[in-house]
C-alpha cells in the first residue's frame, strides 16, 4: 500500500510534534534541575547564614573575675561600681540604678580569644584604684561586651572584678528597679 504524500506529511508532523514535545520536556527538566539546584543552594546558604548569625553564648566564667547574679548586685548596691557596657542609647533607655555607662564598642570576634585592638573602649572611666569592687553587665549571656570589658579589666590588673553574666535581662527578670 502506497501512502499518499498528504498522509506522509501528516505522519511526519505527528513524529516531529512528538519529538518536539520530548525535546521541550527534556529542556524543561534541565531547567527545573537548574532551578532546583539554585533553590537548594539558596536554602543551604540561608540556613548556614542563620547559624553563623546566631549569637554564641559567652563562657560561664572568666579567669580572675567572679561571675555574680542580680541578687548579688542588689545586695552590694552602694559598695560596688556598677558598669553598663551596652550602647549609650540602651543605657539612656533603662539601666541598673547607679550604673555608669562605659560602652564597649566591639568589632572583634565573639570568642574568648578576641583581639582587643579591634575594639573601642574607654578604660580611663574606671576607678584608678585597681582593688575597687566593680561589676560589669550588658545584655545577657549572648552579649560579649561585658565579657570583653571584664577580661580587659582583669588583664589590666584589676583584682576585684565581678561579671553579671545574665546582664540587664537578669536584673529585670528579678523585678528589680531600673532608671
Amino acid at each position: 500500500m502506497i501512502m499518499a504524500e498528504k498522509d506522509i506529511q501528516h505522519y511526519i508532523r505527528i513524529l516531529l510534534a512528538g519529538l518536539e514535545v520530548r525535546i521541550l520536556n527534556s529542556i524543561r527538566r534541565e531547567k527545573m534541575k537548574k532551578v532546583l539546584t539554585v533553590f537548594i543552594a539558596l536554602a543551604i546558604f540561608l540556613v548556614a547564614g542563620q547559624a553563623m548569625a546566631a549569637k554564641v553564648l559567652t563562657p560561664e566564667t572568666i579567669d580572675g573575675a567572679t561571675t555574680v547574679d542580680a541578687s548579688w548586685v542588689k545586695q552590694n548596691e552602694g559598695h560596688v561600681t556598677v558598669v553598663d557596657a551596652r550602647k549609650k542609647g540602651e543605657y539612656v533607655e533603662k539601666h541598673i540604678p547607679g550604673a555608669v555607662s562605659i560602652p564597649y564598642k566591639e568589632k572583634s570576634a565573639k570568642t574568648p580569644d578576641f583581639d582587643p585592638a579591634e575594639d573601642k573602649w574607654d578604660m580611663g572611666k574606671f576607678p584608678q584604684d585597681k582593688s575597687a569592687s566593680i561589676v560589669v553587665y550588658c545584655n545577657g549571656v549572648k552579649c560579649w561586651k561585658s565579657y570583653k570589658s571584664v577580661a580587659r579589666l582583669v588583664e589590666a590588673g584589676y583584682t576585684n572584678v565581678n561579671w553579671l553574666r545574665t546582664g540587664f535581662p537578669g536584673w529585670t527578670d528579678k523585678g528589680y528597679p531600673t532608671e
